[in-house]
């Protein structure tokens, strides 16, 4: 048990300080000490255990798998409430991809609910008008002022903006897997239309936003034909499933060669994470019954392809000649 636990302390050391520095400065004891319990000479106490978990964020409980099979362990994401959290969420996910991007065979797989996170992490728009929709649910003082769109965009700290850029580009070093079907826009299309039915979305904006949108589904469609992402440079693969039976739930999964982990988010942008890897199996196995009873849009022929691209344009076509002349909304 001692020799598992110590095994993956050492792969949770990602500081620049030796194991062994860390492994003493931890316990205050001396290198020699600490040799001797890392060798497994010396048992380590309870307490020494108990201060390593916490310090390299090991859990015991999801290491050794204590207590009841179906209960499991999982980590919340820090609460979102000002843009001063929304930077640090952007920051820590930066910092948990960069390992991902190291790995030639790291994968991530997406479940579409919306348009994934970091196609609208770029220097547009419709980047800003997305940190403006998710600081709406989040900061108080945004939704008691009404602060509207056009408002916002003129304070956006500059430093927000380029962390979520850099979020954005990140992901151009990872394969991705990705599960749309056709109403995987229409959470955006109904973002545009609240805050532009509510006054606090100008109608040049909107428009803009709307062709932004176009876009991204363009971006989309030549990354499916290619199989690769745009703008990377490690050749990082990329393959769109059109998912028509199962309901899409934004789940993300990122698999190594080493380990499978898992995020299920609970609110706009707060998640869970999920590493227990019995759980962890289970998610990959609902994927692949997924990708089996899905349509690899790549192989699946020109027109039905065209056809799942045009669809979404005329969504977004309709919703900017409805803003044009005021007329009522709809995504059917």
């Amino acid at each position: 048990m001692q020799k598992t636990f110590i095994l993956h302390l050492k792969a949770q050391n990602l500081s620049n300080s030796s194991f062994v520095d860390e492994f003493a400065t931890v316990l205050d004891i001396g290198h020699d000490a600490a040799y001797r319990r890392i060798n497994l000479k010396t048992q380590l106490t309870l307490e020494e255990s108990v201060k390593l978990a916490k310090h390299f964020n090991v859990s015991l409980n999801n290491l050794f798998e204590v207590g009841n099979q179906n209960t499991i362990l999982v980590e919340r994401s820090p609460i979102i409430v000002n843009e001063v959290d929304l930077e640090s969420y952007f920051a820590k996910s930066i910092a948990n991809l960069i390992p991902l991007t190291k790995l030639k065979n790291a994968t991530i797989l997406y479940s579409a609910k919306d348009i994934p996170l970091f196609y609208t992490l770029k220097d547009s728009l419709i980047t800003r008008y997305k940190i403006y929709v998710w600081l709406k649910f989040s900061n108080k003082e945004m939704i008691e002022n009404k602060i509207s769109f056009d408002t916002f965009i003129e304070t956006l700290p500059d430093s927000l903006l380029q962390k979520a850029i850099t979020l954005g580009e990140t992901y151009n070093y990872i394969n991705i897997t990705e599960f749309w079907n056709e109403n995987t826009i229409n959470g955006t299309l109904q973002q545009i239309i609240y805050f532009y039915e509510a006054q606090l979305l100008s109608k040049e904006l909107a428009l803009k936003i709307c062709d932004d949108l176009n876009d991204i589904i363009k971006h989309v469609e030549k990354q499916t034909i290619q199989q690769s992402i745009i703008n990377s440079k490690n050749n990082a693969t990329y393959n769109l499933y059109k998912s028509d039976l199962l309901t899409m739930s934004n789940v993300i999964m990122a698999k190594t060669t080493y380990k499978k982990v898992f995020f299920v988010p609970y609110t706009v942008l707060e998640y869970l994470k999920i590493e227990h890897q019995d759980t962890c199996d289970v998610m990959e196995y609902f994927f692949e019954k997924q990708m089996s009873n899905s349509k690899l849009l790549v192989h699946s022929g020109e027109k039905d392809r065209t056809l799942f691209f045009n669809k979404m344009h005329e969504k977004i076509d309709r919703l900017k000649e409805s803003i044009i002349i005021n007329h009522n909304f709809g995504l059917e």
